[in-house]
């Protein structure tokens, strides 16, 4: 009997940047499953929501730990966490040349970093990842399905019946 690979799933630590003098740590959830082969997901704790908080309120201090819960010292990512949901290839172009239309934007930043951009109607998130980590998970996505065979792995019924559901 066929079984479909494992997910590709991978712990990358981000740093959002809230002003020129104020970031936070955080914990990043990066995954790929071959049954969706041409996405990449990126769950983040449900408190950096954007619309989690009122305006002007303040995110968690740029000098507190919010990369471990004291609460979860495994490190596991929430359940009710924040998901993003774009094209493997964006981040995979992204860590070279600055990539996206729309809502996600991925570009190379100073040294071996990667910057991420989210938008939406609440705001913008400015993420910044270490390009090694990405790069990790993005070899990890291609073990699972190779780049260019993402076609072959699509289910084009399942995905038509989730577009109408």
């Amino acid at each position: 009997m066929f079984s479909a690979p494992e997910p590709v799933e991978q712990t990358a630590h981000a740093r959002l940047i809230v002003s020129t003098h104020r970031s936070a740590l955080l914990r990043v959830t990066l995954r790929y499953r071959a049954d969706d082969p041409l996405a990449v997901r990126m769950v983040f704790p449900a408190e950096y929501a954007l619309d989690a908080a009122e305006p002007g309120a303040d995110l968690p201090d740029a000098g507190a730990d919010v990369l471990t819960d004291p609460a979860d010292p495994a490190g596991a990512a929430p359940a009710d966490g924040v998901e993003w949901v774009f094209a493997r290839q964006l981040l995979a172009s992204g860590l070279d040349l600055p990539s996206g239309e729309g809502d996600v934007h991925v570009r190379p930043g100073l040294g071996q970093r990667t910057v991420v951009e989210l938008r939406s109607p609440d705001g913008v998130a400015l993420l910044q990842f270490d390009r090694t980590e990405l790069r990790r998970f993005l070899w990890h996505s291609y073990l699972v399905v190779p780049e260019g065979q993402e076609l072959r792995h699509l289910d084009c019924d399942r995905a038509l019946a989730e577009l109408l559901a």
